[in-house]
């Protein structure tokens, strides 16, 4: 069993997209849902938001799929002691030297799943960094908050997650649906029962309830349809609608999530919208989901 604390990713840095067309999918990032060109290539590019230097990179490939997720882990990092965790727990890993625009190191391993996970280390702020604000047109969303996959056995997905990378769980949906938490924010990954691994959606956090209004309206100007939302989720309690990008995957945009803002508390900050109080990681129904807003389209959980 690894501690923890010996492993403890802070922050989901970006996520790794494999594409049949890279040019047509940052037709969809770049104008559409705002984000800021960091580095491009022949067949590949890297994107990020108005204050955080990436979001997400994009590889040519013959399907779409999330190839991988990249974490930042604390800027004191014993590198040497990390690697010896992870092979005292039979986890193979490797180290990369600049795998990504301004990270200057990562270790890399797999999930259960065999998704590609990237711990990065030695991050260099530079011109890569923009201040906020900086993003124009487009939804301009904060961040890249979360990605959710399918997984045959979600429970097994959360238990890597915890032991190795220090996630904590906020919440489940029945027993299908786990969404696990790496800082304050309810959830930045998210496994729902499937029969094969895959990504199920990807998630950006917007400011407010204006700004997701404001979403739809680029979103409705582009063409693009909303497949559910707007709504208000139980777990998380976030205000979200979703749409598909170029690639035919959903993303979500979303505001309002919750936060536990002390791990010893346990607790979620309170908000008027809460059903219980305090508001402690628990077992949804799905009769419990959304708050408010339509059901979910046949065949999205």
């Amino acid at each position: 069993m690894i501690p923890a604390s010996l492993i403890k990713v802070r922050r989901l840095s970006h996520a790794t997209f494999e594409t049949p067309d890279v040019g047509r999918a940052m037709d969809y990032y770049q104008p559409v849902l705002g984000l800021v060109p960091l580095d491009r290539g022949a067949d590949q590019a890297w994107l990020g938001t108005g204050g955080n230097a990436h979001a997400v990179a994009l590889h040519a490939g013959p399907q779409a799929r999330c190839a991988g997720l990249t974490f930042e882990l604390a800027p004191d990092a014993d590198v040497k002691r990390l690697r010896q965790v992870l092979s005292d727990a039979g986890i193979a890993c490797d180290e990369r030297s600049d795998p990504a625009p301004g990270i200057g190191h990562a270790l890399s391993l797999r999930d259960p799943n065999g998704l590609a996970i990237d711990l990065a280390i030695d991050l260099v702020i530079d011109a890569h960094e923009r201040a906020p604000g900086a993003v124009s047109g487009g939804v301009a969303p904060l961040k890249l908050g979360h990605v959710a996959f399918y997984a045959p056995d979600p429970a097994a997905q959360a238990a890597f997650y915890q032991r190795v990378l220090g996630f904590r769980i906020s919440d489940w949906i029945g027993d299908f649906f786990v969404f696990l938490r790496c800082n304050p924010d309810h959830h930045t990954v998210n496994f729902l029962r499937g029969a094969a691994p895959g990504v199920h959606h990807v998630a950006f956090e917007l400011r407010d309830a204006a700004h997701l209004m404001l979403s739809c309206d680029v979103l409705a100007r582009a063409g693009i349809p909303l497949v559910w939302g707007p709504l208000r989720f139980g777990p998380g309690h976030n205000l979200a609608a979703f749409h598909r990008n170029a690639d035919g995957q959903i993303v979500e945009l979303y505001a309002e999530l919750d936060q536990m803002k002390d791990e010893e508390l346990g607790v979620f900050e309170p908000r008027p919208w809460h059903r219980f109080h305090p508001l402690r990681p628990r077992v949804w129904t799905l009769g419990e989901d959304p708050v408010w807003g339509p059901p979910p389209p046949a065949g999205f959980l």
